[in-house]
């Protein structure tokens, strides 16, 4: 794990305000953080030069493409087939994460799907892969998001 060190309060509001709105322009983001836009700017580009910010993405809404039902797929796996049942899942259409978890789960998969059905239709594909004993799913109801602050730890 990298150390943070260097950071200063400016560079967690630059953070913070980012991550609420990564395409915000930098002299919007200096009006409201109240700094410099040319400080802002080197302020970014060395964020991201020491790897800070890895990049900059686009939320799309999924629902724009019909995708009406999200999921989160419980998986116990055969340990010795974990590599190779992560890569066969990432490369399915309509699962986009496969996070490796301690606990009652060896895998967590979050997917997307049409349709209650077309979701059991995903889940029963996963399960005819080599390697995996058991799955539960847990259809999303609503999804709550909140995004960081990002504060200096004090030592």
């Amino acid at each position: 794990m990298k150390r943070v060190r260097q950071f200063d309060e400016l560079d967690m509001k630059i953070l913070t305000e980012l991550v609420k709105d990564g395409n915000a322009s930098v002299p919007k983001l200096s009006k409201k953080i109240q700094a410099n836009s040319s400080v802002v700017y080197s302020r970014i580009k060395r964020l991201f030069r020491r790897g800070v910010i890895e990049r900059f993405t686009v939320e799309v809404n999924d629902e724009f493409f019909g995708y009406q039902v999200s999921a989160l797929v419980g998986l116990n796996i055969d340990s010795k087939l974990r590599s190779e049942i992560v890569n066969e899942m990432l490369h399915m259409d309509r699962i986009i994460v496969a996070r490796e978890v301690t606990g009652r789960f060896d895998l967590l998969v979050t997917c997307r799907a049409h349709s209650l059905e077309d979701l059991h239709n995903l889940v029963g594909k996963i399960g005819e892969l080599t390697g995996i004993h058991h799955t539960e799913t847990f259809v999303q109801m609503r999804r709550n998001v909140t995004a960081p602050a990002f504060q200096l730890a004090s030592h």
